[in-house]
């Protein structure tokens, strides 16, 4: 029996909605390819994600992500697999919950949300590269890469395929943003918010904006309504009343969007978010879908970029080097190093009372003098010097 002749009879028994019935049984599987080979195992998978038991679910969905979606990497398989998927999200068996498949993950939400965070990565994958300014759909990285061996153009077309069905995906997620469960609003509005950086689904970012202007006007959670400040930041659009909303994390995520850049209030409203740098992380112990670590690293990015003197982040500075580490080192103190440093350390150089705390607060933190090699390069780029004790020697 072909594979074709088993999926064949999976699918009569899944009670799959028509269009993800009709997609599956049209692919010609077996002529596409996957990380590992031919595609002709996937359409199994597929079905089971739509099985009654959740662990065969979250299994057939953990095999998706390793062979369609690997490593963040797009195959001719990728498409179809993400139609089918956008045509099951309502059905019932994907309100099932369920931890994932793979034990790094020990969330417990419906599949339903794990199935659109998967479908955001897809559209994250797909925008890679992508110059929103440029009429050549790839941009200019991609142009360099024309002609090179089977396996890259085989990638480019992937590319090409999974950004041409960015609309069909964005219809089907977006129904989601008013979801009953809460991590299924909060993965779809990752996903939404993935898929709208598409320079052709510019028209749909108003549409979406009123609906997460709903959410920000409701008495929702912190959570949900930071996620919706920051994808409104995201998509360009005003998000300056939210600067003096009651919530300081909703406050801060509003005061990150780019068109509140050059506003300084925006600017104090980060800087006292960084007074209390390990509270602002407790805001989220979870990362929000668009942050990623702790987010005293997104205040602190943003802050470095707006403020022009070392001296006005000072304080902020010296309440995040606490925290610091040399395994952060690349997040917050380095990047604080070069701000106090911009044109380098010179021997004799007289130090401010700014720049002396900071060394000072760096030469008496134990966490950031360990075995971890990434401080020497920000320490050569400052200026300074790369041992502990000949910083010490400067104050």
């Amino acid at each position: 029996m072909t594979n074709r002749d088993e999926y064949h009879g999976a699918v009569g028994r899944s009670g799959l909605p028509p269009a993800a019935r009709e997609l599956l049984v049209a692919t010609e599987w077996d002529d596409l390819r996957h990380a590992y080979g031919s595609a002709g195992d996937i359409p199994p998978y597929l079905c089971q994600l739509v099985d009654a038991d959740p662990e065969t679910q979250a299994e057939a969905l953990g095999m998706l992500e390793m062979s369609v979606l690997h490593q963040g990497s797009l195959y001719s398989s990728t498409p179809p697999a993400a139609l089918f998927v956008a045509a099951i999200l309502a059905h019932p068996q994907t309100s099932a919950e369920h931890e994932s498949f793979f034990p790094w993950d020990d969330r417990a939400r419906p599949l339903r949300a794990a199935l659109l965070d998967w479908l955001g990565q897809i559209a994250d994958s797909a925008s890679y590269g992508e110059d929103p300014d440029s009429a050549d759909e790839f941009g200019d990285e991609y142009d360099a890469e024309e002609g090179d061996e089977d396996e890259d153009r085989d990638e480019l077309e992937a590319i090409r395929a999974c950004r041409g069905i960015r609309p069909e995906l964005y219809d089907a997620v977006e129904p989601f943003l008013d979801d009953p469960h809460p991590d299924t609003r909060e993965a779809a509005l990752g996903a939404v918010s993935l898929l709208l950086k598409a320079p052709d689904l510019a028209e749909l970012v108003p549409r979406a904006a009123r609906r997460l202007r709903g959410v920000l006007a409701a008495d929702g959670s912190r959570r949900e309504r930071s996620s919706a400040a920051l994808a409104l930041g995201a998509w360009g659009q005003d998000t300056s009343s939210l600067l003096d909303d009651p919530d300081p994390a909703v406050r801060a995520c509003a005061a990150l969007a780019t068109g509140c850049a050059r506003m300084p209030h925006a600017t104090a409203v980060l800087l006292e978010a960084l007074q209390n740098p390990a509270e602002a992380d407790q805001w989220f112990p979870d990362p929000l879908p668009q942050i990623d670590g702790w987010f005293r690293f997104t205040l602190l990015q943003a802050v470095l970029d707006r403020v022009d003197a070392f001296e006005d982040l000072a304080p902020a500075a010296m309440a995040l080097i606490p925290l610091a580490s040399d395994y952060t080192v690349d997040r917050d103190w380095g990047p604080l190093l070069v701000k106090a440093f911009p044109a380098g350390y010179s021997p004799g150089l007289r130090l401010s009372a700014a720049q002396r705390g900071l060394l000072q607060a760096v030469a008496a933190n134990d966490n950031c003098w360990g075995n971890i090699g990434n401080k020497f390069r920000w320490l050569r780029e400052a200026g300074l010097p790369e041992r502990r004790d000949a910083i010490r020697a400067l104050l």
